[in-house]
């Protein structure tokens, strides 16, 4: 392939490389001045319970408080990214204007105080001073408790919605007759499926930095996910104008959906404005301890899918008849949207002319679920590729063979009842799996591993299998939610002369995945200038527009149509005689749709990206372990504006969705989070990883995409989980409907006793 050396397609290395690889790019736990005082959050620790007495004085009281803000000191005491179902602080007394009841936590990570001191150890301190008294309520530790209530008498985490179950968002299909297909089907599959939390683990801990700027606003420096969106939440919760509120995102160690939602950036904006009111300008800094984080901040949804197929005995999928159930924690966050994708992948990458889909949002007091790499897409894909791997084997069907019956292609109908948006590409990006993976040919023999070093390996109890997954994922923000992405390109030179120097200024957020690299390509593709004259101003409220989120998949798909269309209004300005010759532009995609409630029809996204995966796999049966000795990951990225951040996403997303499939268990009891550290959730290390990870990349244009892009951060997540438990499956003869495949769990399943 004739990689260029420039713009779009090159292999440049990306802008912010050498700061981290030197150490020296500054993270939010590195931006405190020497005379910053220092803030603690105080959570309370309770998962369903009602605030009655609370006394600051005495943590006022503690020598280097500086001063504790709770409940009483936010003017709107509610925020939500998709729902203001959350108080800023749980208290009493005056809580501020909000729909939702202040006097009650129902996550342990509910926010009571934050107390600002001159030194860490005062503020710990101070923390630990408060005194508050409680009235313990039900906790409804899981999904099944919450169903469980109902009627007059129903433990409700949020009764202010008005309903009369925990379940308070729902979507429903209902396509073609579903009854019929079931009565004439040939064969019938059946799965009752659960998945589990997933930790984000993202490597820098959530940190802030607050003050008054120059021009007298409230800023924030924050890891975050949406610039805009964080400054409009400060600003309700504040009731301050947004022209008043400033967030600037500077380097960020990783995000992957879990810094969508809030975690300081209210509580320090705050803390900054309100003493600022009393004379004391000093900046303010925190940071969260791992322990923190982890208890802290959302999680990847568990829940559980109830899912029937039918199908001919050509393998030819007729209907579908699933339940679903996401477990919300205490709070909404983006657990509606993350359901709505979910409830779109339930029924697979595939032609379902009959359907019948229920699925379920409910209120726990368990930790809280939201936005995490696949949104929804992981949970759905497990379940349909177990689905139609279970098909294959009850009749005897290759499994590459029975996908190509049943995918979707050009100009098929989804399981919405409309056309798929052009451009899809699933049989091609099978082929391309099947032929890479060799899915057809021998399988080499299996290599003796040790996962422990007490462990001997026996070569006689390991056993090989291969699978394959394939998954599609919507790019960009779904069911009629008004997308948009602006951009400002400036061109700078003389009146009679080339171009100088380029600037873009965009609000996109660089969360590892080389957002800001990619802009800069764009950038100078769509200007036609070298790379080395376009400089970027980048994730700060006061020189950008509103960018939309870094997540769906969207950010290079949306940046590069804003930053074409300000390319060409540049390019206007500059051939007028403008210097700087200044491009304006807000971007907005096709339109998306609402799905009817009733039968659930409609457009409910404008591109997808399509993914296909195979995975091979050692068990040993004598310990339960299972290594993954190769992956074979292809997917149509439309075209790969850096190639090499390209293979990086694939390679980061096949190890996230490997710790999440083999080794990350989350301990939820009683709505607290048992095991909140990296000793004891274990995240894969370089020696757990997969022997080796493959890529495949097509670049088949997506019609709509900037140079045909694609996204692709998602995309090599999705099918990983079914992948793996297929060939499992094909190791050892036992599918998998939970995971994730702990050796315990592999020993159970295979009637062994379990080793420690």
């Amino acid at each position: 392939m004739n990689i260029p050396v420039n713009g779009v397609g090159a292999a440049s290395t990306r802008l912010d490389a050498p700061a981290k690889v030197a150490g020296t790019a500054r993270y939010p736990a590195d931006l405190a001045p020497a005379d910053a005082l220092v803030a603690q959050l105080v959570f309370t620790n309770q998962p369903h319970a009602r605030l009655t007495a609370i006394d600051f004085e005495p943590a006022r009281a503690v020598p280097g408080v500086v001063a504790v803000f709770g409940a009483p000191d936010v003017p709107v005491n509610e925020y939500g990214l998709t729902k203001f179902d959350q108080p800023v602080f749980v208290g009493l007394g005056d809580t501020g204007r909000a729909a939702v009841a202040a006097d009650v936590s129902r996550w342990e990570a509910d926010a009571l105080a934050l107390v600002v001191a001159t030194s860490a150890d005062a503020a710990a301190a101070g923390a630990a001073a408060i005194v508050a008294e409680w009235e313990p309520l039900p906790v409804l530790a899981d999904i099944d408790a919450a169903l469980a209530q109902s009627g007059p008498d129903a433990v409700l985490v949020h009764p202010e919605d008005g309903l009369d179950s925990n379940i308070y968002h729902s979507y429903r299909i209902r396509k073609g007759d579903p009854d019929k297909a079931f009565a004439e089907a040939d064969v019938v599959i059946e799965g009752d499926y659960h998945f589990p939390y997933q930790e984000h683990a993202y490597l820098q801990p959530e940190a802030a930095l607050s003050y008054i700027d120059d021009d007298g606003r409230v800023t924030v420096e924050i890891g975050g996910q949406w610039n805009h969106e964080d400054a409009e939440q400060i600003a309700h919760a504040l009731d301050l104008p947004l022209r008043q509120v400033r967030v600037i995102y500077p380097a960020i160690g990783g995000a992957f959906g879990g810094r969508e939602d809030m975690s300081l950036q209210i509580v320090m904006a705050l803390a900054s404005w309100r003493l600022a009111q009393s004379g004391e300008h000093r900046p303010i800094t925190s940071r969260w301890s791992r322990e923190e984080s982890i208890i802290g901040h959302h999680k990847r949804h568990r829940g559980r899918v109830v899912a029937r197929l039918a199908a001919t005995n050509d393998g030819v999928i007729t209907a579908v008849d699933i339940d679903g159930w996401l477990d919300a924690g205490g709070y909404n966050y983006t657990t509606n949207k993350v359901l709505g994708n979910m409830h779109l992948g339930v029924a697979g990458c595939y032609e379902v002319p009959n359907a019948r889909i229920d699925t379920h949002a409910v209120y726990t007091n368990a930790a809280v679920g939201g936005a995490f790499r696949g949104f929804g897409g992981p949970q759905g894909a497990f379940v349909a590729e177990c689905q139609i791997g279970k098909l294959a084997e009850r009749l005897g069907i290759d499994p590459i063979e029975i996908r190509r019956r049943n995918l979707l292609r050009e100009g098929s109908i989804g399981i919405t009842q409309v056309a798929m948006p052009t451009g899809v590409t699933l049989p091609e990006v099978l082929e391309a799996c099947a032929t890479a993976g060799g899915f057809d040919g021998p399988l080499p023999p299996a290599e003796p591993f040790s996962p422990v070093a007490s462990l001997v390996p026996q070569t006689d109890a390991l056993v090989r299998g291969r699978g394959v997954a394939c998954a599609f994922k919507n790019v960009g923000f779904s069911f009629g939610f008004p997308e948009r992405c602006e951009a400002q390109i400036t061109l700078y030179g003389p009146a009679d002369g080339p171009i100088e120097r380029v600037e873009i200024a965009h609000g996109a957020a660089e969360v590892g995945q080389g957002s800001h690299q990619a802009l800069i390509q764009m950038t100078a593709e769509a200007v036609g200038v070298d790379e080395s004259i376009v400089v970027g101003v980048f994730s700060d409220t006061a020189t950008s527009g509103d960018s939309g989120s870094v997540s769906a998949s969207r950010m290079t798909w949306m940046a590069g149509n804003s930053v074409r269309a300000a390319a060409e209004a540049a390019a206007k300005a500059w051939a007028r005689g403008e210097r700087p010759a200044v491009g304006q532009v807000r971007f907005v995609p096709p339109p998306t749709e609402m799905l009817d409630a009733e039968t659930g029809a409609g457009q409910p996204n404008f591109a997808y990206g399509y993914v296909a995966q195979h995975c091979e796999v050692t068990v040993d049966t004598s310990t339960g372990h299972i290594v993954v000795d190769r992956v074979v990951s292809v997917h149509d990225v439309g075209r790969a504006i850096n190639p090499v951040l390209v293979a990086g996403q694939i390679d980061g997303a096949v190890l996230q969705a490997h710790g999440y499939t083999l080794s990350e268990d989350l301990q939820v009891h009683d709505g607290h989070i048992t095991n909140p550290r990296l000793s004891s959730y274990l995240i894969p290390g370089i020696g757990d990883a997969p022997r080796a990870i493959e890529h495949v990349v097509l670049e088949l244009a997506d019609p709509r995409g900037p140079w045909g892009a694609r996204g692709i951060a998602e995309m090599p997540f999705i099918p990983y989980a079914p992948a793996v438990i297929a060939a499992v499956h094909d190791a050892t003869g036992v599918w998998f409907d939970e995971f994730p495949l702990t050796p315990s769990r592999v020993l159970a399943a295979l009637g062994k006793p379990a080793t420690d």
